[in-house]
This record gives structure tokens, sequence and C-alpha cells, in this order.
């Protein structure tokens, strides 16, 4: 399953991140405060068969306890992020 599956944090869309501390979408895509449950619906929406792992901790703020979604491998990572994140922004206004 680990090969098929892309990692996907809540930090990789959060606008009060930088992009040293986890960001991974442009500002302009990015969203404040992502939440775990708004990442895990837009995957499902766009039919990336996401699984919730909420005891995962975030390597980079290892002492906080985001969780993760995982979600299948459908083209490159970057894409797949930007489409999670443009999702997201819709789903916010």
């Amino acid at each position: 399953m680990p090969g098929d599956r892309l990692v996907i944090w809540p930090a990789y869309f959060d606008l009060e991140r930088s992009r040293d501390q986890g960001r991974r979408v442009a500002t302009a895509d990015a969203v404040r405060n992502p939440k775990l449950e708004d990442i895990f619906r837009v995957s499902a929406d766009l039919g990336l068969d996401p699984v919730v792992e909420r005891e995962k901790c975030y390597p980079k703020s290892w002492y906080d306890q985001p969780g993760r979604v995982l979600v299948l491998k459908k083209g490159s990572k970057t894409k797949t992020l930007r489409s999670i994140a443009r999702a997201l922004k819709r789903r916010r206004s």
C-alpha cells in the first residue's frame, strides 16, 4: 500500500507557515488553519480514495499531532497538492 499512496500533511497547505516550515503550495493556493477533515473531503471529491491517520506527527513539528491523509498516487505529488489546495480554497470561499 505505501508505494501507491502519497502522504499529505495539513502543513503543506497552511498559509501561516513558510516554505521552510513545511508549506508546499504557493501562498495564493494556501489556506489558514487547514483541517484534516477538509483535506479528507476534498481528496475524496477528487477521487483520491483518502485514508486518515490521526495519530501521526509532522516531522518538522514533531510536538504537534495534526495527523495526515494518505491519497492514491495519480500523477506527480506537486500536481496532486495543487489540486487539493485549489479545492480547499474553493471550499472555504
